[in-house]
């Protein structure tokens, strides 16, 4: 047990090294956040193929949190939307309402090909649209599902770290 302990102590913490910055012009508006984003999470009809990849950023793998971007509860605290799938009829207000709560200055991160074009559900009958026909869209996100290390990069291109 000594030894163990005697390892751990001369170790130290052992962290691999953050990626590279990634690339691209963030939003005008992401310059105010200082360097911590607070994100809100909306599901506007998804297949839940986006949500388990944004569960994998925020998880200790790519850990988004360490570079400045926390998922809140309430759109009333956030600085972004973070939107997932085609809006759906059912929703359309929903978000609409979301995204009027959020204080500004504010941005919306559009995850996935569904939430920018609205993917295979395009011309489905219960779909109203992208999520760029609803609110303004800052950010895009492609991919079905996005991998979490490019939902990690566009969150990291709103926090600037």
């Amino acid at each position: 047990m000594k030894d163990l302990l005697r390892k751990i102590r001369a170790t130290g913490r052992v962290a691999e090294p953050p990626p590279a910055r990634p690339e691209g012009a963030s939003p005008e508006r992401a310059r105010e956040f200082g360097g911590s984003v607070q994100v809100r999470h909306v599901d506007a009809g998804s297949c839940n193929g986006c949500e388990v990849e944004i569960a994998s950023a925020f998880g200790p793998v790519y850990d988004a949190e360490r570079y400045g971007a926390r998922l809140v509860a309430s759109p009333r605290h956030a600085d972004a939307l973070l939107v997932t799938g085609p809006v759906t009829r059912n929703m359309r207000m929903a978000l609409r309402r979301t995204f009027e709560a959020v204080p500004e200055p504010k941005v919306v991160v559009a995850v996935g090909d569904c939430a920018r074009n609205c993917g295979v559900f395009a011309e489905a009958y219960g779909v109203v649209g992208a999520v760029g026909d609803v609110v303004p869209v800052d950010v895009e996100v492609p991919g079905c599902p996005p991998p979490p290390d490019a939902i990690t990069a566009a969150l990291r291109g709103l926090t600037g770290r």
